[in-house]
């Protein structure tokens, strides 16, 4: 069975909403042999993403930059995973305010110095959440998890 490791930073209701929308995608009942696996950015661990096939990730955007928490999650899987985890699927979201450039920017850098592979288009989120927002982010949960089904 493939796993589907989604890391997120939730501190909002904004980010809950968004963070319960990619679950409920990614848990939907037509994708078939997917373990969808939750860790909190501050609990997720090397060993989760090693053991995982696909990674999804959420964010709300502080200070123009993404949340402290998901900063720690990469610092410390950064180096324990680099090798292994090339090509792997990845997808995210990142909620802010007015902006989240810096958000998108760093998350782009840092997967893409991990080699990781881009398999959805990042849902990016500005102000009050709209229907359409949690919609995409239903689709993004669902892609990842449908791209990893037997």
């Amino acid at each position: 069975m493939a796993t589907l490791l989604i890391v997120h930073h939730t501190p909002s209701p904004n980010c809950q909403a968004l963070f319960e929308a990619v679950v409920s995608g990614a848990t939907t009942d037509e994708i078939e042999g997917v373990e969808v696996v939750r860790r909190a950015a501050l609990a997720a661990t090397a060993s989760d993403v090693l053991a995982a096939d696909g990674v999804l990730l959420g964010t709300p955007a502080n200070l123009g930059y993404m949340s402290g928490a998901l900063k720690h999650f990469f610092d410390q899987v950064y180096y324990p995973c680099l090798d292994t985890t090339r090509g792997r699927p990845f997808g995210y979201y990142v909620h802010g305010g007015n902006d989240v450039t810096g958000a998108v920017r760093a998350i782009e850098s840092i997967t893409t110095g991990l080699g990781w592979r881009r398999a959805a288009d990042a849902v990016k989120v500005t102000g009050e959440i709209a229907k359409a927002d949690t919609e995409a982010c239903w689709e993004l949960g669902a892609t990842l998890a449908a791209g990893l089904a037997d």
